[in-house]
């Protein structure tokens, strides 16, 4: 294979992240139709926006001054979620901003939320992920489990290892930086499967190897993968994070990080095989047994030699940052919630400061100590995706208003009363279906963000426990599988020209059904087997 035209991970990486929040018009590689659409999309937004804030300031409604106004500055800052007429992050710190400037609240108690355990939780973990990335350890790991036995001998043992290796990553490292790192090799293996064709005469000598059905298989794992492993824990995707935070200011109750992937694991896993079964039948592969594949990951794994200094320090903060995140829960098995042990262990490790001290142990540990070298530079951590902080950090900020002012009481008493929802069954229905069809026309951060502030006083205004209704919604923020638009990760595969936008809607249509089901069925079931939400 040659490699002249290959792209390196740091390469898709530097591309891809920077800009994994937003990408301008001249940024993105588009056909002149979906210019045109995006160009207008964008114009709509930057005149709807202020339209929607002004009518609604102005309509007599019967309720106090400060909720109408805070529900003014929601409906302009999710309109310029929607439509992205300016970053995303940027739509969010300007509702801030109007919503001080109207008398919403004091700045104090507006800003005050920014400030959250939660936030330096998700800078700690980027920053994590940050270092695992530019020294290679995630890609060592990939090509660590495509070595296994029977894992590369086949297309759908590559399928199903390219789905478990991006639903783990996915789990600590940011969905989109996943993709991003993992798209060279899932290229490069496609490569040699459509070489593979050729010489068996399986393909005509003109063949598109971009349209191979297992091709479309195996970046559609890759993404969905990453949508899928991103529940695994708290800080694997924003939602998480997000819908957790609203859900703990709301019923006063927690969800540590070891009760997050007791419940998570077994949905992921159903979730999982579904992928692998659905994703292999509708996209049958045109040949089972390949033996080019094993070859090309050997000589990779050979490339990358034995582990660096630098990879055995970020292995090292890793491993001590999860496995303080992990502790508390395992003194809450041993001697109980109630025990003087877990409330001293539980206060201190807190879990925003176990992942800034996790991030700062990369600036501590030397990589080469006569040169003051250590594992990371503060070049590094500038490079992460600070956007997605800010869009997090204003999503809790408009969390926090809609409850303190009274809104989020008043909007659920009204969709109560208009909608007749009366039981938990019926609000988490009706909380998976609207923030799936949200997060298919937005991001999922924004829709964890619009979402869940609206289930909450939803539930609250049916005499219903909001905590199964509200963290249903949080999960299926993060299942947008229909459209390119959906998730960044789903975009990046899409640009790779190997997914058609058909397969791409056949396939995704079916997976919002299906983790629509799961959610609704088996959510519940582990909070109750886990003695939650009570």
């Amino acid at each position: 294979m040659s490699t002249e035209n290959q792209v390196t991970p740091t390469d898709v990486d530097k591309a891809l992240l920077g800009s994994a929040t937003y990408r301008s018009l001249g940024e993105q590689k588009l056909s002149p139709r979906e210019e045109r659409f995006e160009k207008g999309r964008r114009t709509v937004g930057l005149f709807l926006a202020p339209l929607l804030t002004v009518v609604f300031l102005v309509l007599p409604l019967d309720i106090p001054r400060e909720q109408q106004v805070l529900g003014a500055v929601l409906l302009g800052v999710i309109a310029l979620w929607i439509s992205e007429a300016v970053p995303i992050p940027i739509g969010g710190l300007l509702g801030v901003a109007v919503a001080v400037f109207l008398g919403v609240a004091p700045v104090d108690d507006v800003l005050g939320p920014f400030g959250s355990s939660t936030i330096f939780t998700f800078i700690g973990a980027f920053i994590l992920a940050q270092a695992m990335l530019k020294h290679g350890v995630a890609r060592r790991f990939a090509f660590r489990i495509l070595a296994l036995p029977r894992a590369g001998r086949s297309t759908t043992g590559v399928i199903i290892a390219f789905g478990a290796i991006t639903c783990l990553l996915s789990a600590f490292v940011s969905n989109t930086a996943t993709v991003a790192m993992l798209l060279p090799t899932a290229i490069g293996i496609l490569s040699v499967i459509a070489k593979l064709l050729q010489q068996r005469g399986d393909v005509e000598p003109d063949f598109d190897p971009q349209r191979l059905r297992v091709g479309a298989a195996l970046m559609l794992m890759l993404a969905y993968g990453a949508s899928v492993g991103g529940l695994l824990t708290p800080v694997g995707s924003p939602p998480n994070l997000i819908g957790r935070g609203l859900i703990e200011e709301a019923t006063g109750e927690r969800i540590s990080f070891g009760q997050w992937m007791a419940m998570a694991i077994p949905i992921c896993f159903v979730m999982f095989l579904l992928l692998a079964l659905i994703l292999l039948r509708l996209n049958k592969p045109e040949i089972k047994r390949i033996d080019g594949v094993a070859d090309y990951v050997a000589s990779e794994r050979e490339k990358l030699g034995s582990l660096s200094r630098a990879e055995k320090n970020t292995l090292i903060a890793f491993g001590i940052t999860v496995t303080l995140w992990i502790l508390p829960g395992v003194v809450a098995v041993i001697t109980g919630t109630e025990s003087t042990t877990y409330e001293f262990v539980s206060d201190r490790l807190d879990e925003g400061v176990v992942a800034v001290f996790g991030a700062s142990l990369l600036f501590l540990l030397p990589t080469d100590w006569q040169e003051r070298e250590f594992t990371l530079r503060w070049k590094d951590a500038a490079e992460i995706d600070w956007g997605t902080i800010i869009l997090f950090g204003t999503g809790i900020i408009f969390g926090s208003l809609i409850s303190s002012t009274g809104l989020a009481e008043t909007i659920g008493t009204s969709v109560n009363d208009a909608l007749g929802l009366t039981s938990g069954v019926a609000i988490t229905i009706f909380a998976v279906v609207l923030a799936i069809i949200v997060s298919e026309t937005t991001s999922n951060t924004a829709s964890a963000a619009v979402v869940v502030p609206i289930i909450i006083p939803v539930a609250l205004a049916a005499g219903v426990n909001p905590f199964v209704p509200a963290l249903a919604a949080t999960f299926a923020a993060s299942f947008g599988f229909m459209l390119p638009v959906s998730t960044p990760q789903n975009a990046i595969v899409y640009g790779s020209g190997v997914v058609p936008i058909t397969k791409m809607i056949r396939s995704g249509i079916t997976f919002d059904i299906a983790g629509a089901i799961l959610i609704i069925v088996l959510l519940p079931l582990m909070i109750s087997l886990l003695g939650l939400g009570t």
